[in-house]
């Protein structure tokens, strides 16, 4: 029995269960979820049909990987679930200004956000999401990390900062469910013109390879370090061509 198989939860007669297995990949319902996600971008339902369509076995690699990281062991066996603590409004007034942790939560705020609403969008349709398995935390954790990656990034929540985020993401997990939405934004995206919609998304893919590999940070010490030095240690360079797009052009239309 391997380190990993010992992690796996034991059924009610003590045999242990498979692994989840990978789906799979359904394009699809895949491109119809990408339709109605371009109709919507606030239809985040659609994001994760577009993932649960696509990912295939993504999910577990990050897991393994996240095991072999230098703190991933011990986050691996801490299995803290992020949505409580970000949840957690006593914990999120704890943070200074200026730290990863303030800049959160007045991201959230501000946009009003909950950890817990984009949980319960992720179960609809997803039984597996919930159960007690480590690829299955290491969905949640990929999902509950999200608006912290709009803080480390820059990116907002208009259309453009969405389809830069998903690259970005795309290159940190290699889902394809996120290439294709960053493709489906580039698209969407009016030809480059006045504004270079399109290379800005690419941007955020280069600064995804770039930095280093966000699902293996310990989110709970990431929180409280400051914002800047943060990006600095991590490899986030800042977001120069979607930063040089006027924020009243950042949702365009389609083409």
């Amino acid at each position: 029995m391997t380190a990993v198989d010992a992690d796996f939860p034991k059924g009610s007669a003590g045999r242990r269960r498979p692994p989840l297995t990978a789906p799979k990949r359904q394009w699809g319902a895949a491109l119809k979820a990408l339709q109605r996600l371009l109709a919507d971008k606030e239809d985040t339902r659609q994001v994760f049909e577009i993932m649960r369509a696509l990912n295939g076995d993504a999910t577990a690699k990050a897991y393994h990987r996240l095991l072999l990281s230098p703190e991933g062991g011990r986050i691996a066996y801490e299995r803290v679930e992020l949505a409580g603590k970000l949840m957690d409004d006593a914990w999120l007034d704890s943070f200074p200004e200026g730290s990863v942790g303030a800049a959160y939560r007045r991201f959230v705020r501000s946009e009003q956000l909950s950890a817990e609403g984009l949980a319960m969008v992720s179960r609809e349709g997803a039984g597996e999401i919930e159960v007690a398995h480590p690829y299955a935390w290491m969905g949640r954790r990929t999902r509950d990390v999200h608006d912290i990656w709009h803080v480390l990034t820059g990116y907002g929540r208009d259309a453009l900062g969405e389809g830069c985020l998903v690259a970005f993401s795309y290159a940190q997990t290699k889902g394809l469910g996120w290439a294709l939405i960053a493709a489906g934004a580039a698209f969407r995206a009016r030809r480059e013109g006045d504004y270079p919609f399109r290379r800005a998304i690419y941007e955020g893919y280069q600064r995804g390879k770039a930095a280093a590999w966000l699902l293996g940070e310990d989110y709970e010490t990431l929180m409280a370090e400051p914002l800047e030095a943060a990006r600095r240690r991590l490899g986030i360079g800042p977001a120069r061509i979607y930063d040089s797009i006027p924020p009243a052009f950042r949702d365009p239309p389609a083409a």
